[in-house]
Order: C-alpha cells, then sequence, then structure tokens
C-alpha cells in the first residue's frame, strides 16, 4: 500500500505527520510524495487562523481533484469542524485529535509498530528522503485559557510524551542522518509537569544532551510564564540552537490581561533581558496579534513602542481572527478588518527592521552553517542562530554542516562563501 501525507500549520503538526510516516514504513507501507501516488491519502489540519481553516480545506480539494485515492483527516480544523470536514470531496474518514495517537493502529488495523520495530527496520533502511531537521513531537495539548485560541478546544489537556519515547524518536532521527531534532509541542515549558514524578523541561534537555547525539537540538516555543529554573544555563552546550521563540502577542497590558496571557510587557522586557545575558548571539523571535477585541488606538501605539524596544530578531504578526468557541469572539467593541490590517503591516514593518538590525552584527563573521537544501541551484543553510544563508556549492553538502562567511547581507539572511574546515593543529 501507498500513503501520501501531508500537513498544514504548526511544528506539532509536521512531527505527527513525521512519526506517522515513520510507523508506517515499519509496517510495510510505502511513502509517496505525491497524491497520484497514493492508494490513501492522510491529512493533518489546522485552526490555529481562520486562513489555517481555509488552507487545510484546500489541501483537501487539492488532493481530491489530483487523485481518486480516499482521503482521511486529522488535526484541529477537522476535530472542531468534523461535519464539515466530512462533507468535503473524497474525504472517507475524520479522526479526532483524540484519537490521533491512535491513528496508525486505525490505519494498520493492527498493533503499533514497538519502538525496537523501529530500530531494526531503520537499521536495514534507508529513510524514504533526506531530511536535514526532523521535527519530534514532545507535549500535546493546553491548559491555559486564551482567549483567542482554539488549541484547548481541539487539543485537549496538556499531555507528556514519555522521555523513553522521546529518546527513541531522536535516535531514529540520528539513524536517518537527521543533523537537527526540533522539540515541538503546544506548551513546551509544561513538559514533565503531569508526570509522575514531576519532571521540567530542563530535566529534559539535560537528559536529551547525554543520551543523544544529534548536533543540534532546537526548541520550538516558550511561553513567557512556563520556563523552568535552570532552563537557560544549558545553552553553554553548543548544541542547543540560539533561537527563542517566545510569543508577546501585545505589547499593551490591557490588551494582554483581556486575551488571558498570563505575563505583562514588564516581566516579558525583564525576561528577554535575562535571556539575552544568557544566551551570546542569541535570535529572540516572536508572535504578535493586531487588532484584538477592545485594542484601542493607544494599546497599539504601546505595542509598536513595546516592539521597537525589544529589538526582536524576527517575528509573525496576524491580524485578529475570530475563532468560534472562544471567549474573544463575543467581547465587544472589535476592531475593523481594515484597521486589523493596518496595524499588523505596521508591527510587521518594525519586525522587518529590527531583523536587519540583528543581523547586521554578524556581517564578516565565520558560522557553522546547516545546509538544508539546495534550490534553483544555490544551497541554503542556517547558522545556529537561525539566520538563513545562501552560498555556492554542490547539491551533495545538503545534509552537511559548513563553516560559511556571513559577507553580503541580503533580504532574508545573508549570502557568502563557504570556507575550508580548520584543520587540527599539532602541538
Amino acid at each position: 500500500m501507498k500513503i501520501f501525507l501531508d500537513s498544514v500549520g504548526c511544528r506539532l503538526n509536521i512531527s505527527e505527520i513525521e512519526q506517522t510516516a515513520r510507523l508506517m514504513q515499519v509496517a510495510g507501507w510505502d511513502i509517496v510524495f505525491s497524491p497520484e501516488e497514493a492508494d490513501l491519502i492522510l491529512i493533518n489540519t489546522c485552526s490555529v487562523t481562520a486562513k489555517a481553516g481555509a488552507d487545510s480545506r484546500q489541501k483537501i480539494r487539492q488532493a481530491n481533484r489530483r487523485s481518486n485515492a480516499p482521503i482521511m483527516v486529522t488535526g484541529c480544523w477537522s476535530t472542531l469542524s468534523p461535519e464539515d470536514a466530512a462533507e468535503l470531496p473524497g474525504v472517507a474518514a475524520v479522526i479526532p485529535n483524540r484519537d490521533k495517537d491512535s491513528l496508525v493502529e486505525h490505519l494498520l488495523q493492527a498493533s503499533r509498530p514497538t519502538t525496537a520495530d523501529v530500530q531494526t527496520w531503520l537499521q536495514a533502511n534507508q529513510p524514504a528522503r533526506l531530511r536535514t531537521r526532523s521535527f519530534v513531537k514532545v507535549q500535546d495539548g493546553c491548559n491555559n485559557r486564551c482567549a483567542y485560541c482554539v488549541t484547548t478546544l481541539a487539543r485537549g489537556a496538556s499531555r507528556s510524551m514519555p522521555i523513553e519515547s522521546i529518546l527513541a524518536d531522536i535516535h531514529a532521527a540520528e539513524r536517518e542522518g537527521v543533523q537537527e531534532v526540533v522539540l515541538s509541542g503546544v506548551h513546551l515549558g509544561m513538559w514533565g509537569r503531569d508526570l509522575s514524578p514531576d519532571e521540567n523541561l530542563t530535566t529534559l534537555l539535560r537528559r536529551l544532551l547525554a543520551r543523544t547525539a544529534v548536533p543540534r537540538i532546537h526548541l520550538s516555543s516558550l511561553e513567557p510564564w512556563e520556563i523552568p529554573e535552570g532552563l537557560f544555563d544549558l545553552w553553554e552546550n553548543p548544541r542547543l540552537v540560539r533561537h527563542v521563540h517566545m510569543p508577546l502577542q501585545s505589547g499593551s497590558a490591557d490588551t494582554l490581561r483581556r486575551m488571558g496571557r498570563q505575563v505583562t510587557p514588564s516581566r516579558f522586557e525583564q525576561l528577554a533581558a535575562d535571556i539575552r545575558a544568557r544566551i551570546p548571539g542569541l535570535a529572540l523571535t516572536t508572535d504578535l496579534i493586531a487588532g484584538f477585541p477592545g485594542e484601542t488606538a493607544s494599546h497599539h501605539r504601546e505595542s509598536v513602542a513595546f516592539l521597537r524596544r525589544l529589538d526582536f530578531a524576527g517575528g509573525h504578526v496576524f491580524p485578529y481572527s475570530e475563532r468560534p468557541g472562544t471567549a474573544a469572539a463575543s467581547l465587544p467593541n472589535p476592531v475593523h478588518h481594515a484597521e486589523r490590517k493596518a496595524r499588523a503591516a505596521e508591527l510587521r514593518k518594525v519586525i522587518v527592521d529590527s531583523s536587519r538590525s540583528f543581523r547586521e552584527a554578524f556581517t564578516g563573521t565565520v558560522q557553522s552553517v546547516l545546509i538544508i537544501q539546495s534550490k534553483h541551484g544555490r544551497l541554503q543553510g542556517l547558522t545556529p542562530n537561525e539566520i538563513r544563508v545562501y552560498t555556492d556549492g554542490p547539491e551533495h553538502l545538503v545534509n552537511t554542516i559548513q563553516r560559511v562567511e556571513l559577507r553580503v547581507q541580503v533580504k532574508s539572511g545573508f549570502e557568502g562563501p563557504i570556507l575550508p574546515p580548520i584543520e587540527n593543529s599539532r602541538a
């Protein structure tokens, strides 16, 4: 049997699709890379914004137009709107998020392959496609109640993946030659708090650094109120990617309070200063929502000023999107859609300027760059703090780490040449 897997949305969705692909291969299925080749199609959907829901529906319709294979859908959008998902052409089954962990058993009509099965298969087989980075799910669900967010509705309460399961996924990625693992979850900082005895993200990272060999370990996102003690002391180890994504959502204290966020601008600023002091060269990025209900022009100006002061290395800005079932959907004083877009554009301009300023400090430096792809005849890679680099070189350098001089800043990163490796000197 041949299966085509696709995903919309966050890194957690990507990690779930990657795990499904690995388990299906172990069970004897072939992973194909176009719907036309497939006997079955599985699509993992997203509902974080109205656009993400629309993208999910479009992805399903496109797959149906390209193939007669039955389509199974799972993920947040189809969990929240199962009837709408079931009515789309070609959809044969809708698997809610609560049943996602048993998705592979449902597809196989048999027991889920064990960790030993996975390791045995990897010893005897090559992966279906070369990957430089692997997204590993370590946590799912959310206990917070941010007024704008449907994640709790779609994914339920926070729950942690067992340490041995996480290690097995990373060891599988290592066998596939992956150079970087991205630890993914809805709320990474909640990892371990539901386990017995209590664990936390600091202890998890210590174990991963001690028991794995993958060159780079990367955290996908951290909420500012969930950071355990001692976490950033671990960045003395160069294997940890010097990029921290910490969602803010607004620079206005009043807006944050109405959003249900458990942080204030002053606390966020203090935390950002502490992290930067502990991790030299850190790229600190964030998320922002423009035009939340009740956000006044004054609140927006506070956000703009806060962004300029924090000088983020990058970020994502979204116009507020009403999500049915959330508290914010019924809040008074909505901001007009055109004004939301205008405010989002202004916030993005600040992010673009600060991102360029952050990169400027690295002009002329030599960085260890993970080459992630060859595109349009050029190699693309990432520095240890997620600066994108474009360079020339043969395609076989993809999935290797090269010394690159960051010579010329371009719109989204740097261009520069690959330098020879440093030869070990003899005493």
